[in-house]
């Protein structure tokens, strides 16, 4: 009875207002209020701040500030060996496998395809068809911050206007089509095992997305697809992340999904749903190698 008056809420809110208003809030120097506002959801969520580079709560300006601080040096060391992919996030692991031909499972029940979560692209569509996905949900307690799995060069970022559903197990096991219907920010890179997509998934009280190369994304939400092209590896003002890098980050959490083609990678086999996902952890290991020359036009 509760859970189908929190799907139905959803519904009925005004999500858009609401994210603004927290977007706008989140973004206020407040003073003693967001000090208070800062200690309270510290104590509520559990929010562990000796991982923090600064565990000071008072010296946070912004509860914004606050919710993208940096992690101390050596709280998350990454996966050094040059055959495995690290973890993007800290969060906890939705799903994970394979894609069916463009099908990708959400929960029981409830699937949803390629070409409704990549906007249509054909080229992309294609190259991610029978691949694998791996979705991860970042709670309110996380390091909000997201890395790259592995070496990258970026080819193309794509905003993807949509709904703003809450992305928590509840909402992905009774809302269908929930990541294809939420607004996100697709971000494609040419690496040493094909292409590999990024999506950073927007939902409720979620104010903000950013990239480090573009900065703030989402807002402004003006409802159209955007699409930016970037250069290709040995042209000027490439754009090429490393292993373990930060890429982007959630002003209010959210889910950061990962698409693989077919034989690139294996999971790695301690992660399956509900698996607890550590950013710079073991996430997949490497199956094939790609030459430059090898990598679709996109």
């Amino acid at each position: 009875m509760l859970q189908n008056i929190k799907i139905k809420l959803q519904n009925w809110l005004p999500k858009l207002l609401l994210t603004r208003l927290a977007g706008w809030g989140a973004g206020k120097e407040g003073g003693w209020l967001t000090k208070l506002v800062v200690k309270i959801f510290v104590q509520h969520y559990g929010v562990d701040m000796q991982l923090a580079k600064n565990p000071d709560l008072t010296s946070y300006v912004t509860f914004n500030d606050f919710f993208v601080r940096a992690l101390r040096e050596g709280a998350r060391p990454i996966i050094g060996d040059t055959n495995w992919l690290a973890l993007p996030v800290d969060g906890t692991i939705s799903q994970l496998g394979s894609i069916h031909g463009d099908k990708i499972f959400q929960a029981k029940g409830h699937e949803y395809s390629l070409e409704a979560l990549l906007a249509g692209q054909p080229i992309l569509v294609e190259a991610f068809r029978n691949g694998l996905f791996a979705n991860i949900y970042l709670a309110p307690h996380d390091y909000h911050r997201v890395h790259m799995p592995c070496t990258g060069v970026l080819r193309e970022m794509i905003y993807v206007p949509g709904d703003l559903f809450s992305v928590n197990p509840l909402t992905a096991a009774h809302v269908s089509n929930l990541f294809a219907r939420n607004e996100r920010v697709i971000c494609v890179f040419d690496t040493a095992i094909g292409l590999m997509v990024q999506i950073l998934v927007g939902a409720s009280i979620v104010g903000s997305i950013e990239t480090l190369w573009a900065g703030t994304i989402i807002p402004p939400r003006d409802g159209i697809i955007k699409r930016w092209i970037y250069p290709v590896r040995g042209e000027e003002e490439v754009i090429e992340l490393e292993k373990g890098a930060e890429m982007g980050r959630f002003k209010l959490g959210s889910t950061v999904i990962n698409l693989f083609t077919a034989e690139a990678v294996q999971f790695a086999p301690q992660l399956n749903h509900g698996s607890i996902s550590r950013m710079g952890e073991a996430f997949a290991e490497i199956r094939t190698m790609l030459a430059t020359n090898e990598l679709p036009k996109i």
